[in-house]
């Protein structure tokens, strides 16, 4: 469940990226046209790297299950439920500021992705037992 979290949480970025960047195309402020905009350019490249980086860990969580099994993979596990909604988060919320207003209604599905997002946090535990579970398996390394 955890894994399948993670990737619903992936795609929504996904969807997020792609309705910004549809967004940044076609909305023009100030005689310009959004995408044109360097701090939104930005934020564009940021949110790609993030989902990246939260896919590939996430792929590889779910590798070190098949191959080694839950117990081993725990660390990576709790990496992926920190990592993916915390990401989900920004790259929506980024989403959310180009639409404006329009993406508090449901004229996008930013709101709902970004309701979710959040949601997730609390379902699948509060972060800073994830992280103390990552250092504690990291400091086993070195004790």
């Amino acid at each position: 469940g955890r894994i399948h979290h993670c990737m619903r949480l992936i795609g929504a970025a996904q969807r997020a990226l792609e309705l910004m960047c549809r967004r940044a195309e076609s909305r023009v402020a100030f005689g310009r046209k959004l995408s044109e905009q360097g701090s939104l350019r930005e934020a564009i490249a940021r949110s790609r790297c993030e989902i990246e980086q939260a896919r590939l860990l996430t792929l590889k969580a779910a590798w070190m299950m098949d191959v080694a099994g839950n117990k081993t993979a725990k660390a990576e596990i709790a990496m992926i439920k920190v990592v993916a909604p915390n990401m989900a988060g920004k790259v929506i919320d980024w989403a959310m500021q180009v639409h404006g207003g329009a993406a508090m209604c449901q004229d996008t599905p930013l709101a709902y992705f970004f309701t979710a997002a959040r949601t997730l946090r609390f379902a699948d535990g509060p972060d800073e037992v994830h992280r103390n579970a990552i250092a504690k398996r990291e400091l086993s390394a070195y004790a």
